[in-house]
């Protein structure tokens, strides 16, 4: 198996495998593969957490019931990962040293020893207070995944001890060695007049996190006052970029 990222703003994940090499990924993910690339679908990925309480867990992470597997029959096969939004897709190694924990739509594809899962360290009313971004998928068992961000990332070692308050939108993966719960910020005026609400998530090492710069939900809330009552509700249902596209497009016709 051999896996490129290619291109820059909007990248494509390639992953070529071998006769017999199988990935898998949450269903609706693939973008385009060669016809000897045979697909299926499963509650189990392989490396365990398998059954309906397994695709329970994915969903509440953010992935599906079902994971699709990708096999490659006779010959090389090719399938093909692109990128939602402007950002990155970038792998990551999972084994006995620890998982990773990532947002919610975060998870691209992986190996089949790759066991996603819903990520908890909070409760279930922290996690409502935390928002759209809060909702994480644990990557655990054994193998490579790959990882997809928007905009631009920043990265973080923590130390053992040091903490990092994050938007819940911008937290993009992090290590499971990372402590995480949800802080409220103090004050009236961050109560009543903080744009960016009052609860941020707190990130205490040790570990690396990396940060999005440009999460769909917030993106979608700035352009939300640009697009009019029925751009917004387009950019709310259909995404930002889809919604402007739609308003555009209304006008020319």
């Amino acid at each position: 198996m051999n896996a490129e990222v290619q291109g820059t703003t909007l990248p494509v994940l390639q992953v070529t495998l071998d006769a017999g090499d199988e990935v898998i990924s949450t269903h609706g993910e693939l973008s385009w593969m060669t016809p000897n690339v045979e697909m299926s679908q499963s509650t189990g990925t392989g490396g365990g957490g398998r059954g309906l309480m397994a695709g329970l867990k994915r969903m509440a992470g953010g992935g599906g019931l079902f994971v699709t597997r990708y096999r490659a029959g006779q010959g090389q096969g090719t399938v093909a990962f692109a990128a939602k939004m402007p950002g990155r897709i970038f792998p990551v190694e999972i084994g006995p040293s620890g998982g990773y924990l990532v947002h919610r739509h975060g998870w691209l594809c992986g190996t089949p020893g790759v066991v996603p899962s819903v990520g908890l360290q909070q409760t279930f009313r922290g996690g409502m207070w935390g928002g759209d971004g809060f909702v994480l998928e644990k990557l655990e068992g054994q193998g490579t995944a790959w990882v997809e961000l928007a905009g631009e990332i920043v990265s973080y070692d923590l130390v053992p001890g040091q903490s990092l308050l994050v938007h819940p939108g911008h937290v993009g993966v992090f290590q499971d060695s990372i402590a995480f719960q949800i802080t409220r910020v103090p004050g009236i005026a961050n109560k009543l007049f903080g744009g960016d609400g009052y609860h941020l998530v707190s990130l205490t090492g040790p570990g690396t996190v990396w940060l999005q710069s440009m999460p769909l939900p917030i993106l979608a809330q700035a352009l939300a006052p640009y697009l009019g009552s029925q751009g917004a509700a387009d950019a709310t249902s259909g995404g930002a970029i889809g919604g402007v596209l739609g308003g555009v497009l209304g006008r020319q016709v």
